[in-house]
């Protein structure tokens, strides 16, 4: 029988449907969200999801303004546009796009991010509090995914779960999100591909999710049987998107399933705006 698909697209609607009644409380209030995006140099990638953020916002009545750099710029000259940024009242969002060229040290920069206006859920106070299980601010595919696996209606406590990729914030805050629900977490890593032995942490896990960047990484044969797989991953092979996750064959084994595109992107999206609405409301005076 055939894993049933997770609607990314459904799940971020119902998302944005409750936040616009929140925009319209904060305009009636005088305190309209808004957000500041920050792009260094050209990039398809960044440049697709600021496409996204910018009509989401758009369509929610959210402020956009993004400001572009030339890959030439120096960290101060960033350093300093983020504190132009954390000082003026009227911005009440920022984000740093991804990648940033080489010789800016982006961690410095997420550091200097005010925390209550960090609609990513980047700085070090706000990945502080996903340790703790209370986030405000949270990065935004980490809460993408655990939204994906709450709409399956699953109990999750004393499931086995699998992390493939340890990012800052994609992997690791996840990997906590799951241990704060009682999941038994492993993260896998490049090492573990090294060591051989991915396949039988994946093939125990009731719930797989999968953050590499390599398309079709993880085998659909290795799929434990009534799985969820939350896939994460966005590759271009031969003019069409795909996942890390061999999707046709993971399909037939596992219970459910996000498609790519159409999964975890659109609800990543969705929390960015709620993330967005709720730094707004922690500026209030």
């Amino acid at each position: 029988m055939s894993a049933k698909i997770i609607d990314g697209v459904k799940i971020a609607n119902g998302i944005k449907e409750k936040l616009k009644v929140e925009i319209e409380n904060l305009k009636k209030k005088g305190n309209p969200p808004s957000l500041s995006a920050i792009q260094v140099g050209e990039n398809p990638g960044s440049k697709v999801y600021i496409g996204a953020q910018r009509k989401s916002c758009e369509k929610m009545g959210i402020e956009y303004n993004l400001h572009q750099f030339d890959e030439s710029v120096t960290q101060k000259e960033i350093a300093d546009f983020i504190n132009e940024l954390n000082n003026n009242p009227r911005v009440t969002g920022i984000i740093l796009q991804m990648p940033l060229p080489e010789h800016i040290n982006a961690r410095e920069l997420q550091h200097l991010i005010d925390p209550r206006k960090d609609a990513e859920g980047v700085s070090p106070t706000n990945m502080g509090m996903v340790v703790y299980g209370k986030p405000t601010l949270g990065p935004c595919t980490a809460m993408a995914i655990m939204e994906l696996i709450k709409s399956t209606g699953v109990e999750l406590y004393g499931k086995e779960a699998v992390m493939v990729g340890h990012s800052d914030i994609v992997g690791k805050p996840t990997a906590l999100f799951l241990l704060d629900k009682f999941v038994t977490t492993s993260v896998c890593h490049i090492a573990t591909g090294e060591r051989g032995t991915l396949p039988d942490y994946v093939k125990r896990a009731e719930i797989l999710i999968v953050a590499v960047g390599k398309a079709n990484l993880i085998k659909g044969e290795w799929i434990k049987e009534g799985a969820i797989v939350i896939d994460v991953g966005i590759n271009r092979v031969k003019g069409k998107i795909v996942g890390d996750v061999e999707f046709d064959v993971a399909r037939e084994r596992a219970s459910y399933i996000t498609p790519v595109p159409g999964g975890v992107g659109p609800v990543t999206t969705a929390m960015l705006l709620r993330n967005t609405i709720e730094a707004a409301k922690l500026q209030i005076v």
